[in-house]
């Protein structure tokens, strides 16, 4: 594999089929914001505004940007992003919704944080791109909130009740490494490496040893509930991504021996999710034991554990030089490039069945957007630039 023409494939896949996309479908330019329910050619079929996918696009805007050119049209959209998400994504209480109509009304609430995660997320961006101090002060402000509803689940409408079992999310931590990541590389205060320590442990108290990966629900001190579907649950998609997201925590309070496990639960990843027998690809789900999962979709190829993955294994490549990455790229590579590019209308299909035929033509909707592609694409590109 030639690293030179993977960067080259990356760079056209960003710059002239992914981005072009959105930058044309997507922007609201009458009420501000971005549409995310997309055809395949674009077209819309939904105008109702998802806010993990407006806090994701303002982020990517900003973060392209600050990191990559200061062009005027990706930061002209961020900024129509943040002021309809200003205006119109909480209620009096702070909480954020899930979806607003198109000119921003309320439609739903989604009782997770991860709407403001992506919302805080997106702010924190377009603050560094544009100093708009409102941007960021509400961005520190609600990463508080965000902290205090994970720990409190019924701040935003989810009790706990007498027979749920008590589970930890990996989720939940994987959002707070990303949101404290972020506010760490441009604000040196303590504080900030320290909460990364604690969420080290938090995160490796979902490691199952047996097959090197992380499960998704744990009890509060790592108690497996295996037992329950939910207790036996593995994302590969998901671990692959926890791990690049850790590599990054242990370059801001670094610690060499723990590099080792990341990296050992990154390949467990994909030992475990490869679907060697349905012609390639990570699972959507598998159950840690080989039993059912409650997951109709399990069997699925989804577009983000791809992207994630693509990513993950440059940078694992980057810090090692251990060829065994660059094999696990190769085939992954092969893979997503074969399944998911849409070479006729650009941009990638999100929803494929087992043996990687896609589902579902549209290239976007509540959860998919300007976000995943171009992030996996950017980072692998800067990833490769650092290698050389």
């Amino acid at each position: 594999m030639q690293l030179s023409e993977l960067a080259a494939r990356y760079r056209q896949d960003l710059y002239e089929s992914v981005l072009p996309f959105w930058m044309k479908h997507s922007i609201d330019r009458e009420h501000g914001g971005f549409f995310t329910c997309l055809e395949r050619d674009g077209a819309l079929y939904d105008d109702r505004k998802y806010m993990w996918l407006n806090g994701r696009q303002v982020w990517t805007l900003s973060k392209l940007y600050n990191t990559v050119e200061k062009r005027q049209d990706w930061i002209e959209a961020a900024r129509g992003g943040a002021g309809f998400l200003r205006r119109h994504s909480r209620d009096a209480e702070g909480r954020c919704y899930f979806s607003l109509a198109r000119d921003g009304r309320p439609a739903a609430y989604q009782r997770k944080p991860y709407a403001a995660v992506f919302i805080m997320l997106g702010w924190h961006e377009y603050a560094l791109a544009t100093g708009e101090e409102w941007a960021r002060t509400e961005s520190l402000g609600l990463l508080q909130k965000i902290r205090e509803w994970i720990a409190q689940p019924a701040l935003i409408g989810r009790p706990a009740l007498a027979g749920a079992p008590a589970f930890l999310q990996l989720a939940d931590i994987m959002v707070q490494i990303s949101m404290v990541l972020e506010v760490a590389a441009v604000d040196p205060a303590p504080e900030w490496r320290s909460l990364l320590r604690e969420l080290y442990p938090a995160a490796m108290r979902h490691r199952d040893t047996r097959h090197n990966v992380l499960l998704e629900n744990v009890g509060p001190d790592g108690t497996r509930h295996s037992h329950l579907p939910e207790g036996r649950l593995v994302s590969p998609g998901h671990v692959v991504e926890v791990c690049w997201f850790l590599l990054h925590l242990l370059d801001a309070v670094p610690d060499a021996g723990r590099i080792e496990d990341v990296l050992a639960i990154l390949e467990g990843a994909f030992e475990f999710g490869w679907d060697r027998e349905g012609g390639g690809g990570l699972l959507y789900f598998v159950d840690i034991e080989g039993r059912p999962t409650l997951q109709l979709e399990a069997s699925m190829k989804l577009w983000w554990p791809h992207t994630e993955a693509l990513y993950a294994l440059l940078l694992a490549y980057e810090k090692t030089r251990d060829a065994k990455w660059l094999r696990w790229l190769e085939v992954t590579d092969e893979y997503t490039y074969r399944t998911f590019p849409d070479p006729q209308y650009g941009e990638w299909f999100g929803y494929c069945d087992r043996a990687g035929k896609p589902t579902h033509t549209l290239k976007g909707n509540s959860y998919k957007g300007c976000f995943h592609v171009p992030r996996g694409l950017l980072y692998s590109l800067q990833s490769l630039e650092r290698i050389g």
